[in-house]
């Protein structure tokens, strides 16, 4: 039996090139393709995918957020990370969201398929420039790291400072959501007090700084 794919990644190349080589492998097939962590979501309660190939910087729901969702509701699907993103900080929030692989864009498509092969067999793959100091830091760190500012907002109130963030409008925002605009200024109020930030240029800066979204078009 094949192993479902689904590829999350905001860069269409990436995802029509990863396609056309995932698809000559006798054994993976790929059922979908997202183009945020919204659109991923929403298509893993569609699809029913093995495995999620997720990109970590990307608009609207970020992958790490996405990820979190993906393995709450649907805790046999899988996630590998794809991700330019070698730094500690960015590894720990991924495998602390439920992620079971990390492969760095860099590597070769040979590395991909084994990252897949891998965990569809109930196993963890780390690219190999994700040493095993990274996962040891990241086990020791976990319970220092729980408490972090970001970690006491909601799920809602990542999603809405996020969007914020990217520029979104409390109307486009509630829009998107599908809540009432006053809901969204409520969520703002909420993660204004939370973080002791004041402005929505604060809270950008902040978001980026945490790596919850980026500034990159």
């Amino acid at each position: 039996m094949s192993i479902r794919i689904l590829l999350a990644d905001d860069h269409g190349i990436i995802r029509q090139g990863l396609h056309s080589l995932l698809e000559q492998q006798s054994d993976i097939k790929v059922v979908g393709e997202a183009e945020d962590g919204r659109k991923a979501v929403a298509l893993v309660r569609e699809l029913a995918p093995d495995i999620v190939i997720m990109d970590i910087t990307m608009p609207n729901l970020n992958g790490v957020d996405a990820t979190r969702r993906i393995v709450e509701e649907f805790p046999k699907v899988k996630v590998i990370a794809l991700s330019i993103h070698s730094n500690k900080r960015f590894v720990a929030d991924m495998l602390r969201a439920g992620a079971l692989g990390y492969i760095l864009k860099e590597c070769l498509f040979d590395e991909l398929v084994q990252g897949i092969r891998t965990v569809a067999g109930g196993n963890i793959y780390l690219s190999p420039r994700i040493t095993d100091v990274v996962v040891d830091d990241y086990k020791g760190r976990l319970s220092k790291t729980a408490d972090t500012p970001l970690s006491i907002l909601t799920n809602r109130e990542h999603e809405v400072l996020q969007l914020l963030a990217e520029g979104k409008s409390t109307k486009q925002i509630a829009l998107e959501l599908h809540v009432s605009v006053k809901t969204i200024e409520a969520n703002r109020r909420q993660i204004m007090e939370k973080l002791n930030i004041h402005s929505v240029a604060e809270l950008t800066k902040y978001a980026v700084r945490e790596g919850l979204t980026s500034l990159e078009p």
